[in-house]
């Protein structure tokens, strides 16, 4: 069974998550040939407050124009 955890920050519409949740199914079951019922994939999305890239917050990188 497949455990496949998305780590992203927060601000992507339901629509979009749903999307990119099939896809990662879809890629996983046509990969490896793991049945799509056993596949289990989930979001953990966090703020932009909550993390920091090449010294930035992403918080401050979203406010800079």
């Amino acid at each position: 069974m497949p455990l496949i955890q998305v780590n992203m920050l927060e601000g992507r519409t339901t629509d979009q998550k749903a999307a990119m949740l099939k896809a990662i199914t879809a890629a996983v079951h046509e990969s490896i040939g793991a049945p799509v019922a056993s596949i289990r994939v989930w979001i953990h999305e966090f703020p932009a407050t909550d993390f920091i890239a090449g010294g930035q917050l992403a918080s401050e990188r979203e406010a800079t124009p």
